[in-house]
């Protein structure tokens, strides 16, 4: 509290033993900790090296084998905790890697290794997996198979060659859709993840995988990033993806690869349905589909006299396993971006975005942006909106 004086002689005493014994009651200069960090140091470089005679030195699983193909720049791993049993400890660490030519600084990820001390005193890892509440990497799941396309880098476990190589292809397409419409200030490449299934897809985003069922590819990235940020992952499911259609899959990649472009200038302050929905312009732009084939769900509740009263909110956009309401809200995103390029035109659409993404808060972000990009008010514009999907889909 303000005023009051913090801490006695007691309270001091406790915290400086704390301090000097850590929690397990062992000393913090515990020599073990500087021996688990050079070993982890060699193992890193053995990694690096693809030397598989000094990777085993370090210890078993995973098999090194499986990173063979991902062209790696950077590998290190940082231990951030031990806890030792005898012969036996457990390490929590932060593994930072970067694949060359793609990310721009290191991707950093939590990992919990388990070791076993032999009768000379060293060291040696029994098992590397994800720490609690940490996703897995794709080599977690098994061997990685690598397609670099022209601008593109596709990595994926238990998929064929030519499957990697569609997906390359797709990407490849993809990138350059994006930069006519959104411009050429990004990175203009993209890393394409195709785990073996749904429940590989789940495991690289650390959720369960009720949440993606259906959902055919998701893009993983901060919001706002800074230039340095590591580059955006698509992450796809074969399961879904396989369901699409050529011209489907081409919409979805492109849709990705948007979020990948724009990642910088998306913050807290922009709606979903503006993201999502500029995404969506984006990936049908170049397509011959109808209003009503793009919406569907949309065009049918317009029909029945049920057209929607307001954007959708960011809840709307929830994968909740209410397909219907999900569809109704990216379509909604999608021909409130359509009608910006029709009335005001593509460049002042993408002018929208970067506006009310300037703001970094929500309050007032839109409304500030419609106003001096748009000339209009959020009121005025969702009036506009719902003429507008009248004369689409009534």
């Amino acid at each position: 509290m303000a005023g009051r004086r913090s801490g006695s002689p007691v309270v001091a005493l406790v915290l400086l033993l704390v301090v000097l014994t850590g929690c397990g009651g062992r000393s913090a200069a515990d020599p073990a900790v500087a021996d688990v960090q050079r070993l982890l140091d060699r193992r890193a470089a053995a990694v690096l090296d693809h030397d598989e005679r000094a990777y085993a030195r370090t210890g078993t699983a995973p098999d090194l084998a499986r990173l063979h193909h991902v062209p790696l720049a950077d590998w290190s791993y940082r231990v951030t905790g031990l806890r030792r049993t005898g012969g036996t400890a457990t390490a929590d660490a932060e593994l930072r890697y970067r694949l060359a030519g793609y990310d721009r600084a290191p991707v950093t990820v939590g990992r919990t290794l388990r070791l076993s001390r032999d009768a000379d005193g060293r060291w040696s890892v029994d098992t590397d997996r994800p720490a609690k509440k940490s996703a897995q990497q794709l080599w977690d799941q098994g061997a990685v198979r690598v397609v670099r396309g022209d601008h593109s880098l596709v990595l994926g476990v238990g998929q064929s060659g030519r499957s990697l190589r569609d997906y390359a292809e797709l990407a490849d397409r993809a990138v350059p859709a994006v930069s006519r419409a959104w411009g050429t200030d990004w990175g203009r490449q993209v890393v394409v993840l195709v785990p073996k299934s749904l429940e590989g897809m789940a495991g690289l985003l650390g959720s369960p995988a009720s949440s993606y069922r259906g959902i055919a590819a998701v893009t993983t990235g901060e919001t706002g990033a800074p230039a340095r940020a590591p580059a955006d992952r698509v992450i796809v499911n074969p399961d879904a993806f396989s369901l699409l259609g050529g011209p489907g899959e081409q919409v979805v990649v492109t849709h990705e690869t948007t979020h990948v472009a724009t990642r910088r200038n998306t913050t807290a302050a922009t709606p979903l349905w503006l993201s999502e929905g500029y995404a969506d312009w984006v990936g049908y732009r170049t397509t011959d589909r109808t209003p009503r084939e793009a919406a569907p769900e949309l065009a049918r509740a317009v029909t029945r006299g049920q057209a929607p009263t307001g954007l959708p909110d960011d809840k709307d956009f929830g994968f909740t396993g209410d397909a219907s309401r999900l569809a109704h809200a990216y379509e909604s995103g999608w021909t409130a971006c359509r009608l910006i390029a029709d009335r005001w035109g593509d460049a002042r659409l993408a002018d929208f975005y970067r506006a009310v993404g300037e703001h970094r808060k929500r309050e007032g972000a839109v409304e500030e942006a419609m106003r001096e990009v748009l000339g209009t008010t959020p009121e005025e514009f969702t009036g506009l909106w719902r003429e507008y999907l009248r004369e689409q889909f009534g």
